[in-house]
């Protein structure tokens, strides 16, 4: 019997319940579709992955497809093996004018712009994205309805509005907002308002070498949150992230209002039927006074490993290829709530019924469509979130100079500077370390952050998830 051609595919463990079932499951499947072909899973601890990776790489171990968390990413694309060449390919270029791989059609023109564009650096799509997710508001419907609110608040003049009436009420909940204290949050309020974190069009036209944590679009927003505190409306519970700690909130009816990542709409339809209330599910609300230029996206994306021999390469295209095909990718979104990645996912749940029946499931895809056709700015990120190193420790630095400002109420603009000063210097030693031609495959700059607050596509735990929202409840 001739021996089968091994595709390994190394994966973060997302620890979602089934999660790397069906992966073995998947990787099972496409082997007996393709049987001169064996996928070879490995799920790896989920914070620790890039530099798992990086670790395995430096002894000479590496696997023909990795799926690296949006954060990492250009983590990814400086990571270099045990002769420091790098590690992964462009995938662009990797493809070609290809139609298919083994008979499996090509999808890179199916996938939804948002999160094409996001991992695409000067024309280079060096990633095929996997997971999608943005950031939406959701609601009790029964507290809004009691406070006299017909329609969820799009911009930060509604929520401020829709906050006040719900204080009003008699008997009303302790507070009428709460999200978690996460950066991905502070990115999309940036984003919105069509600002940067870092130069070079936030890392999509160059390596990005400058950080601002104080500029305009950050401390309006910073401002705009620490007055809701202020005014008693926003609920922080006191830790970073906590997403357990508003998800519970919002299941208590302490709060009108949570916003949270798309990825937790099956979460928190759980949490309102526990809690015996509607759920309402909006757009993430942008500022009234600058125009609205789009939301950014997360999640993940599969990188394909650079010199493969070229009878694993084609398998490898083949079976990512496959991986995002209408079925898989919508059975995907069904499970984890996760955006149809695919323009014929989207297509394939809209003809089956799909959104009809759970109708918020296509808010995502189609608000990320939703941008103004001009916005009279140049340069505007849109949906092309930033890429830059260290992305775990600055996001670090960000929460923590939130935190600061709620809690102990230092000066939102002192304290940025001095995030910003921090950030810096963590950017300044990730550039050392990725421009040094010597550079080691394991010794990225960052290890000791802690790197928990990258998480918004899994964010509970397995413990969170019994107390807070019960699966079998």
């Amino acid at each position: 019997m001739t021996s089968r051609i091994d595709i390994d595919v190394w994966v973060a463990d997302l620890n979602f319940p089934g999660w790397m079932d069906r992966w073995h499951a998947q990787a099972a499947e496409f082997s007996k579709l393709h049987p001169e072909y064996r996928v070879n899973v490995r799920g790896m601890n989920f914070f620790g992955f890039p530099h798992e990776v990086a670790d395995e790489a430096a002894q000479g171990r590496k696997p023909a497809l990795a799926e690296y968390y949006f954060y990492a990413s250009q983590v990814a694309r400086d990571a270099v093996d045990a002769d420091g060449r790098p590690l992964w390919t462009s995938l662009t270029k990797a493809v070609g004018d290809r139609t298919e791989f083994l008979g499996e059609p090509v999808v890179l023109d199916d996938i939804h712009p948002a999160f094409r564009d996001y991992y695409t650096v000067n024309g280079d799509m060096d990633s095929m994205p996997s997971v999608g997710t943005t950031s939406l508001l959701f609601a009790n419907r029964e507290l809004l309805d009691r406070a006299g609110v017909s329609d969820l608040p799009q911009t930060w003049d509604e929520v401020t509005e829709v906050c006040e009436r719900v204080q009003r009420l008699t008997d009303g909940p302790s507070h009428a907002i709460t999200w978690s204290n996460h950066g991905t949050f502070v990115q999309q309020a940036v984003a919105t308002q069509g600002g940067y974190f870092v130069n070079n069009r936030n890392g999509h036209d160059g390596r990005a070498t400058n950080i601002d944590l104080a500029g305009k679009e950050m401390m309006t927003w910073v401002d705009w949150w620490k007055g809701l505190h202020r005014a008693g409306h926003y609920l922080y519970t006191g830790g970073y992230p906590d997403w357990a700690g508003t998800l519970q909130a919002y299941r208590d009816a302490h709060v009108a209002i949570r916003i949270s990542s798309s990825n937790d709409v099956n979460y928190m339809g759980h949490a309102a039927k526990m809690g015996g209330f509607t759920m309402d599910v909006g757009v993430f609300p942008h500022n009234d006074k600058a125009p609205y230029v789009g939301n950014a996206v997360a999640g993940t994306s599969m990188w394909l490993g650079a010199d493969l021999d070229e009878d694993v390469q084609e398998g490898a295209l083949a079976f990512m290829m496959w991986y995002h095909n209408p079925a898989n990718t919508a059975q995907r979104h069904k499970d984890n709530s996760f955006a149809p990645i695919t323009k014929s996912s989207y297509d394939l749940l809209r003809d089956e019924g799909w959104f009809e029946k759970y109708p918020y499931h296509a808010l995502t895809y189609d608000h990320l469509l939703d941008y103004p056709a001009s916005t009279g700015q140049t340069g505007v990120p849109l949906s092309e979130g930033a890429i830059f190193g260290d992305f775990a420790g600055v996001q670090d630095a960000m929460v923590s100079a939130m935190g600061d400002v709620l809690a102990r109420g230092q000066d939102p603009f002192d304290r940025f500077t001095k995030a910003t000063s921090d950030a810096q210097k963590m950017l300044d030693a990730y550039n050392h370390w990725a421009l040094n031609p010597a550079r080691k495959a394991a010794d990225i700059p960052g290890s000791s952050h802690r790197v928990e607050f990258w998480n918004d596509v899994a964010p509970y735990t397995a413990q969170d998830m019994e107390n807070v929202v019960p699966l079998n409840g």
